[in-house]
């Protein structure tokens, strides 16, 4: 199994210190050069954790002052999807709270939108994947996905009853980079109905994903219908 990257093991660290007060709301934390040499590492790891918590609101930087934790750290904490997160929903919840039923699971040739997504010729397979995602056994997320059958040949039902994007990551080495999310309300369909607890016509938050590595190569076009109720998305703009 790959090695976590430093940087992310540093950006844990630090997450921890911000969720347990250690560094507190609207507070100046270290400067770079003073964690560099804490965790004995160059500063280029230390600007890479630290954006990666930028990205996910939890610190920003004043130029030419410093960077700080956010000050409504507790709503940032509790708040259930970041507009940037792309690391999936088992590692944001813990594998302890989320469980997934495999409702689909197929091999098929892109239509034109995913090929145009994926960036695939029309002989390049796609798997087509319908998974009901539970948290604390509530019915979370219905996720309908698409991913190249190039980029994992050996995917099997297995690992999708686990985390997928865990599976990339740890089993195949692959490394996930961003992601470009549409975000819309629609009405209940049938199986928003069935596997959601919605009832007809009841609003349904859909989003729209397409998914990418670090060089570039499109790996998930999904949707993902969230109950009302259940999910919400939140977006950070710092001047």
């Amino acid at each position: 199994m790959p090695q976590i990257p430093k940087y992310e093991q540093i950006a844990d660290q630090i997450r921890t210190r911000i969720e347990s007060g250690e560094y507190a709301a609207n507070a100046m934390i270290p400067d770079q050069v003073t964690l560099a040499a804490e965790f004995n590492v160059s500063r280029m790891t230390i600007k890479k954790a630290l954006d990666g918590l930028a990205q996910d609101g939890l610190i920003y930087t004043r130029r030419g002052d410093g960077t700080y934790v956010m000050g409504d750290i507790e709503l940032k904490l509790e708040s259930n999807a970041p507009a940037k997160e792309h690391m999936g929903l088992t590692a944001t919840m813990g594998p302890d709270h989320v469980t997934s039923k495999v409702i689909r699971f197929n091999i098929m040739f892109p239509t034109e939108t995913l090929r145009t997504h994926l960036r695939l010729g029309k002989n390049e397979p796609v798997f087509e994947i319908l998974r009901l995602r539970e948290v604390d056994g509530a019915p979370y997320v219905l996720e309908h996905t698409f991913m190249p059958q190039k980029l994992m040949p050996n995917l099997t039902e297995e690992v999708l009853n686990g985390s997928i994007y865990g599976y990339l990551k740890n089993d195949l080495g692959l490394v996930l980079s961003g992601a470009f999310r549409k975000i819309h309300a629609v009405f209940a369909d049938k199986l928003d109905v069935q596997y959601l607890d919605c009832k007809p016509n009841d609003p349904v938050l859909e989003v729209e994903q397409v998914a990418w590595l670090a060089d570039g190569i499109p790996f998930e076009y999904s949707f993902s219908r969230n109950r009302y109720d259940a999910r919400s998305y939140d977006v950070m703009d710092v001047s």
